[in-house]
């Protein structure tokens, strides 16, 4: 597998994989801006904007982006992170030059018409009713509020309804303008085609961006504390945790391995000990999130109301066992886990492009299979057992509840189960 990056002269970078074996290809532009780089009176800005790009063009109605892409076959979609934006393509070989015709359209020539920009809104506001209606998912924006209390990577990714049925035209065209610069983005390929040929469609293409302004971002603070929403719900859904690692730290690889160990999958000490052998949860998993200057790390569980006093203790009592020992197994079933995991995102052009935006981003090169298959490797017991200490004994818990809240301990007590 090569993978290649060429730099064009206003400094976007264009970066592809080639796949002789495959008739698809996968096309996208990620961009280095996201919802932490929000001011708080236009919170949900960047994923108004992804939703507005699709929304026409000088050249293209909204109708006519879908109707191109979908005439060949092709899927057009977007997402928006804490940091970053993202716009992909998947297409037969042939069409690798629409795609980036219509990608290079939307993000330099987007006219934000307003009657698009009143029913978007609509739409936006009921994707944020749709996630408030869900609790398993609004949790864990209460979670991240609670970890990074009143600063912008503890904002919601959607905004406030109230925000987004007040931001105009010119809010829009000027944080896009502000942003989406040639140096803070890439467009990445992946599937059969040459790379040389990608770069001359995006030399022509991507000709109209503006010079960057600065990105200042507020650096990222952990807080940690106790979230709990009151709600008349079947389960209680809640969330303990506490403070990871930013995605270059070394202890990057580690968590990854401690996460998927201790709830990543069927065979995880968490997915045995509290769903299998005592059946206090439907739904039980870790998650490891990192950003730019920080991270976090949490379990959530899904549990009946009247269980959450049996549930603590036995959850504590489990992530706490980690702090003591790991054995050789469950730690070659965890890095199996995620070796494969690696191995298999190799036969999918998405995947790739995936890997690719997010990796020239983050790092500023793409980072090879070989070598993120190699930190894996080296992880062992003694360094999960560190991290486990390091995590739970110095870190401030972010407890987020959200249900029926009476049988939940008292956030001292949580606490004090740790350290």
């Amino acid at each position: 597998m090569s993978t290649r990056v060429t730099t064009l002269p206003n400094g976007l970078r264009v970066v592809s994989e080639e796949m002789p074996s495959v008739e698809t290809a996968s096309i996208g532009v990620w961009v280095d801006v996201g919802a932490r780089d929000e001011r708080a009176e236009i919170n949900g800005v960047s994923h108004m904007l992804e939703h507005m790009a699709f929304k026409g063009t000088k050249r293209r109605s909204a109708q006519a982006i879908a109707e191109e892409i979908e005439a060949v076959g092709g899927h057009l979609n977007a997402y928006t992170s804490r940091e970053q934006t993202a716009y992909y393509v998947k297409v037969m070989k042939k069409d690798v030059p629409l795609a980036v015709d219509i990608l290079a359209d939307i993000l330099q020539h987007s006219v934000f018409d307003p009657e698009e920009l009143a029913r978007e809104r609509q739409v936006i506001v009921q994707e944020i009713a749709q996630a408030h209606d869900t609790p398993d998912d609004i949790v864990f924006d209460y979670f991240q509020e609670v970890a990074y209390p009143d600063q912008p990577m503890g904002r919601t990714i959607l905004g406030p309804a109230e925000i987004v049925e007040q931001v105009g035209r010119d809010v829009l065209a000027g944080y896009m303008a502000e942003h989406y610069a040639a140096p803070r983005m890439v467009v990445v390929g992946a599937g059969r085609f040459a790379h040389e040929t990608l770069v001359e469609l995006a030399a022509r293409a991507f000709d109209a961006f503006p010079s960057p302004g600065s990105l200042d971002r507020v650096p990222a603070r952990y807080g940690g504390g106790d979230g709990r929403r009151e709600r008349e719900l079947e389960q209680l859904h809640l969330i303990l945790g506490f403070d990871g690692v930013a995605f270059e730290h070394p202890d990057f690889p580690t968590m990854q391995v401690f996460s998927t160990l201790l709830g990543g999958g069927m065979s995880s000490r968490l997915f045995q000990e509290i769903r299998e052998r005592r059946g206090l949860a439907y739904s039980v998993f870790t998650f490891a999130s990192s950003y730019t200057d920080g991270g976090t790390f949490g379990v959530y569980a899904g549990t009946a109301p009247e269980d959450a006093a049996e549930l603590i203790p036995v959850l504590a009592d489990e992530m706490m066992k980690v702090c003591e020992a790991v054995t050789e197994p469950e730690l070659a079933r965890a890095r199996a886990q995620l070796k494969s995991g690696l191995m298999m995102s190799l036969e999918s052009t998405s995947s790739r492009i995936e890997r690719l935006g997010r990796h020239m981003l983050i790092y500023g090169r793409a980072l090879p299979i070989e070598e993120m298959v190699a930190r894996i490797e080296a992880i062992t017991p003694a360094h999960v057992v560190a991290l486990a200490k390091r995590t739970f004994t110095t870190s401030r818990p972010s407890v987020t509840a959200l249900g029926t809240l009476q049988s939940l301990e008292a956030y001292d007590r949580i606490a004090g189960r740790f350290g």
